[in-house]
C-alpha cells in the first residue's frame, strides 16, 4: 500500500498539531483527503496558525480543531470516543532540554503519563495504527529529555503487544527551523548584532528540514512493525559552530561567537541507535527497523511527580533502562504444567557437538 492510499479516506488524529511536526504533519496529510483530520493541541494561537495554513483561513470555527491537554485523562478519552480515529500521529510533547532538566516532572506528566493517556485511548477506541513521535535523545539516554522519550518508546512497544492495532514509535533528530531550535535563535543573535552563543566548539547534531522529516514519518507508518521503533536517515552530523561561523560571516557587521559549555543532560554528539541497538533496512533505505523492550504502565504510574527534582531525575533514568521484568507464575499455574518428555539417548554424533552453538 502506498503512503496516498493509506491515509486517503481515513479518520486521522495529529496530537500537538501546532508543533512544528505535528502542523507539518497536518499539511501533508491534508493533501491525502483523509475523511476527518482531528487536530489536538494545547496552545490556541497554534491552532490558529495550523488552520491557516490548510485552509486559508483562521475562524477557529471547525471542529477537527481541538483545544485539549493530554495531561487530561478524562478529555482525552472523550475526544476518542467523539471522533473515533482510525490512526494516530502523537506528536505532542514537552522537548526543551534544559528546562526538562530543571523542571523533570514535567517531563513525566507530558512526556510519559500523557503519553501513556493517549496509547490507552486509542487502545480501548480500537486504533488500528499509532505512531509515537520521537526523538535521537532516546538512544542511550543522559537527559531527562531522553529518559521521557525512550519510556514513551517502551510503552508504545507495550501497547502494541496488548492490542489488535499496530503501535510503532518513529525517532530523528533535530528538525531545521522548528520552534525554539537552535537555528531560530542564532537568527535573531545575528538580527540583534551578536554575539552568537555555541556550547562547544565541537559539538554536532542530525539535522533534517520538517517536510524531509514527515515523508519519512509518514513512510515509517506505512512499512513499520508492531511495537518496533523505526530510526529515519538522518545523513551526517554537523558541527553547530561551523553554522554559526557561516552565519556570522555572513553578518554585514562583525559578530563574535561565544562558547558558553555544554548544559546539564547535553551530549556532544548525539546517536541514532543505542549501543545495544541493531537496525535493520528492510523496506526503505532510510529507515531502519530496531526492537525495543517493552516497559509496563504499572512502572510509570507509580513514579512520583511531587518529590524533589533530583529523585524524579534519577526514577526517570531507572526506569527508562529497566529490564523487562518476567511475568510471575502462581504456584497452582506451575504445577498444573506437564513435565518434559525424557528423549531418548543417543550417541553423540557430529550434529550433537554442535547443539547450542549457534
Amino acid at each position: 500500500v502506498g503512503v496516498a492510499a493509506r491515509f486517503a479516506g481515513k479518520r486521522i488524529l495529529v496530537t500537538g498539531a501546532g508543533g512544528s511536526i505535528g502542523s507539518e504533519l497536518c499539511r501533508q496529510l491534508h493533501r491525502f483527503g483523509p475523511a476527518e483530520l482531528v487536530m489536538l493541541d494545547r496552545d490556541e494561537s497554534a491552532l490558529h496558525a495550523v488552520q491557516l495554513a490548510l485552509d486559508g483561513r483562521a475562524l477557529l470555527d471547525c471542529d477537527q480543531l481541538v483545544l485539549a491537554d493530554i495531561r487530561d485523562p478524562g478529555r482525552v478519552r472523550e475526544i476518542f470516543r467523539q471522533f473515533r480515529p482510525e490512526i494516530v500521529f502523537h506528536a505532542a510533547a514537552l522537548k526543551h532540554l534544559p528546562l526538562l532538566e530543571r523542571y523533570p516532572a514535567e517531563a513525566l506528566k507530558s512526556n510519559i503519563w500523557g503519553t501513556l493517556t493517549v496509547l490507552e485511548a486509542a487502545a480501548a477506541s480500537g486504533v488500528s495504527a499509532f505512531v509515537n513521535i520521537s526523538t535521537d535523545k532516546a538512544a542511550d539516554p543522559v537527559s531527562v529529555l531522553g529518559y521521557s522519550k525512550r519510556i514513551a518508546e517502551r510503552l508504545t512497544a507495550h501497547v502494541a503487544s496488548q492490542s489488535g492495532g499496530t503501535y510503532l514509535s518513529v525517532r530523528f533528530g533535530n528538525v531545521l527551523g522548528s520552534r525554539g531550535s537552535f537555528l531560530t535563535a542564532l537568527s535573531a543573535q545575528v538580527a540583534a548584532g551578536g554575539p552568537l552563543t555555541v556550547t562547544h566548539p565541537d559539538v554536532s547534531r542530525y539535522f533534517m528540514t520538517a517536510s524531509e522529516a514527515v515523508q519519512l514519518v509518514l513512510q515509517a507508518a506505512v512499512i513499520g512493525r508492531d511495537g518496533e521503533v523505526l530510526v529515519l536517515d538522518m545523513g551526517e552530523q554537523v558541527r553547530i559552530a561551523d553554522i554559526a561561523r557561516r552565519l556570522a560571516d555572513s553578518a554585514s557587521e562583525q559578530i563574535d561567537i561565544v562558547f558558553t559549555g555544554l548544559r546539564p543532560g547535553e551530549k556532544m554528539t548525539e546517536m541514532l541507535l543505542g549501543a545495544n541497538e541493531t537496525g535493520e533496512l528492510l523496506e526503505h533505505p532510510l529507515i531502519r527497523h530496531v526492537a525495543v523492550s517493552p516497559i509496563s504502565p504499572d512502572e510509570v504510574v507509580s513514579l512520583d511527580a511531587g518529590l524533589p527534582g533530583c529523585d524524579v531525575r534519577a526514577a526517570l533514568a531507572q526506569c527508562a533502562v529497566r529490564p523487562v521484568r518476567p511475568p510471575v507464575l502462581s504456584a497452582d499455574y506451575i504445577s498444573a504444567q506437564p513435565l518434559p518428555t525424557p528423549r531418548p539417548a543417543v550417541s553423540a554424533g557430529p550434529a550433537d557437538r554442535r547443539v547450542g552453538q549457534r
